[in-house]
């Protein structure tokens, strides 16, 4: 197993010899038993890396992700709407629930890593779309962790199904 590491106090990120800033929620760091959608914090826990989600009208990959991966399409959404049956999946767009689009105009969602939280499974309401993603100027997210996109696709090809991200 490898570990990516995220120091939330120092807005640092680890992985291997890569130790890169970072961006959490708007909201701070919570603990994964108080998050709820909305709130803006990024939970504290280990987080299977479950693949990656890639935007191929942005990317120029030299190397593929060895860990599951797909190419997002317009259309595509990730349900965050509290009622819908489909809470924290991939859905498609128009959708009947709140849904965020995974195809945004800023580069945040170039490269998602799709990260194992509320999950197996979701419990509606406590909180969706959890990702490792790139970062819009350094911004805190809604609730991710992101990073640069250069940094992410220097990481990226390194990470494997086997992976965890550590969020203190």
């Amino acid at each position: 197993m490898s570990i990516v590491a995220v120091d939330s106090a120092r807005r640092r990120l680890r992985f291997g010899t890569m130790d890169v800033n970072c961006a959490i929620g708007k909201g701070g760091l919570c603990a994964a038993a108080d998050k709820h959608e909305g709130d803006g914090c990024t939970p504290s826990g280990s987080w299977p890396v479950r693949g990656a989600l890639l935007r191929r009208d942005r990317l120029m990959l030299d190397v593929l992700p060895a860990l599951p991966w797909r190419w997002t399409r317009p259309g595509d959404g990730w349900s965050d709407g509290r009622g819908d049956p489909e809470y924290n999946r991939p859905v498609r767009l128009p959708h009947g629930y709140s849904a965020e689009t995974l195809q945004r105009e800023d580069e945040a969602y170039d490269v998602i890593v799709v990260l194992g939280h509320n999950d197996a499974p979701p419990v509606p309401g406590a909180g969706s779309a959890i990702f490792f993603h790139c970062w819009v100027e350094a911004r805190p997210t809604e609730g991710c962790v992101a990073i640069a996109k250069a940094d992410m696709l220097a990481l990226l090809p390194m990470l494997r199904s086997d992976t965890v991200m550590v969020i203190r």
